[in-house]
């Protein structure tokens, strides 16, 4: 009924389910045995995304997998790895089909986020180092950098 007023459709999106796909953490340190005197981390964080229609109407789901790796900058060894895959699946209606795959790389991956960087708190400190807490992720900036990647993997 907005539509045939001329007025934009109410954008509507709920979080329908949430929850780990795949979590791994290794604690090379441990592993080794290596004394962990000398210990100056240096971390790496790399996050892709990921987005699928689902069988359900109007419903997608939307998937960030964190590696994270931590290395000693005294001497180059690999402290931990953790690698999370978390995912949600989402209701969203009301959004134009041009504005959707941005909309589910960029707003639904926010909302996960906070899940996520608890995930990665706890993995880490129950995995015997200080919690790490992620830094906020700029998913518009991960979407844009996508998007040049694409647009330059075309030309060449």
């Amino acid at each position: 009924m907005a539509e045939e007023n001329g007025a934009t459709p109410q954008v509507r999106m709920n979080i329908v389910a949430q929850y780990i796909r795949d979590l791994s953490f290794e604690n090379v340190l441990a592993m080794k045995g290596i004394n962990s005197g000398e210990v100056q981390p240096d971390i790496q964080v790399q996050v892709a995304l990921d987005a699928s229609k689902r069988a359900v109407e109007h419903q997608f789901e939307v998937v960030q997998k964190y590696k994270i790796t931590a290395k000693n900058k005294v001497d180059g060894e690999t402290m931990f790895l953790m690698e999370v895959d978390y995912g949600g699946i989402f209701h969203v209606e009301g959004v134009p089909d041009e504005q959707l795959h941005p909309f589910l790389l960029i707003e639904c991956p926010r909302m996960l986020f906070p899940f996520v960087r608890r995930i990665v708190s706890d993995m880490t400190r129950d995995g015997g180092f200080p919690p790490l807490n992620l830094d906020p992720v700029d998913f518009l900036g991960l979407y844009r950098q996508e998007l040049a990647r694409r647009a330059q993997a075309g030309n060449a």
